[in-house]
């Protein structure tokens, strides 16, 4: 008996269904230039949105954490070490993983059943101890001989901006530091979703959610952020069964917009890791082959 679905399961089969193909867009020697997969955020908003259940159950939220995690699988970490994985278990560590891809069919399947229905072994959250309290985070890359390398929070808003506002500021800048404080050398990054409403609505709390997510950002304090980024979305009232999503990525200034996010969150965790570790990611990075092979490549 398989363990019950859970707040991602509904994403599954859209993101197996989605190649994870290069995001990058630079040639050698040029700045990286990042391209995310917008379409794909939009269809995964859109499961939520139709379904009538933007926030109940958590599904709008999760949708964002599927989208981030598959963006990162796209840069070129594995599937496995990137949390939440786009299957159940979502957290699972990759040692487990490897040695699954190890076992035969049979067994392997048996196991994965098993690990489906034991949350102790393969949660469906990350829980991160930071420096005063743990915190459950939304996208997470961590290995048991590394520690936490990669961070994300994650908020989507999508009604009474200016009202709730200072609240999220509040509390992104208090798991900035909690964070931060433990993984002095991880990336550590927010992500805001906005509904695009408030650009007709509340065009003042836009301009102030934008100043939130630049001051959210790390000043050599050691305190802020690694990287912040900022994305509207939009889709029309009453939701029903066929509504669009749409994203509205030119509202958004290019300095808090996903590319330089991504951009700068993968160039950290490359920057704090030897050459060695994360091959691929930095082969698509710098458009190259690296005559070097990954240090922790699963044996043969």
């Amino acid at each position: 008996m398989k363990g019950r679905p859970d707040a991602l399961s509904a994403y599954d089969d859209l993101l197996a269904r989605t190649p994870r193909t290069d995001p990058w867009f630079h040639r050698p020697g040029e700045p990286p230039t990042y391209r995310p997969q917008y379409g794909l955020l939009a269809q995964l908003l859109q499961v939520p949105v139709r379904a009538g259940a933007i926030s109940e159950s958590g599904r709008f939220a999760k949708a964002i954490d599927a989208w981030l995690a598959h963006e990162l699988r796209r840069t070129g970490f594995g599937a496995d070490e990137v949390w939440p994985r786009a299957t159940r278990p979502r957290v699972l560590p990759r040692e487990v993983a490897v040695l699954l891809d190890r076992l035969p069919a049979r067994l392997s399947t048996d196991v994965r059943a098993l690990l489906e229905r034991m949350p102790a072994v393969g949660p469906a959250d990350a829980k991160i101890l930071g420096r005063a309290y743990e915190k459950q985070v939304d996208v997470c890359i961590a290995r048991w001989e590394r520690g936490p390398e990669l961070i994300i929070s994650t908020k989507g808003q999508v009604s009474s901006f200016a009202k709730n506002l200072p609240n999220r500021f509040e509390e992104a800048y208090g798991d900035a530091a909690n964070l931060r404080a433990r993984y002095p050398l991880a990336a550590v990054g927010f992500f805001f979703l906005q509904r695009s409403t408030i650009l007709t609505r509340e065009p003042e709390a836009f301009e102030r959610a934008v100043d939130m997510v630049r001051k959210l950002r790390d000043r050599d304090a050691g305190s802020g952020y690694t990287a912040t980024g900022l994305l509207l979305v939009e889709w029309k009232d009453p939701a029903g069964p066929t509504t669009p999503v749409e994203v509205r990525e030119q509202d958004v200034p290019a300095d808090v917009a996903p590319p330089q996010f991504f951009t700068a969150m993968v160039r950290h965790v490359l920057a704090i890791t030897p050459v060695v570790h994360h091959v691929a990611v930095r082969e698509l990075v710098e458009r190259r082959d690296l005559p070097v092979a990954e240090a922790d490549a699963p044996d043969e």
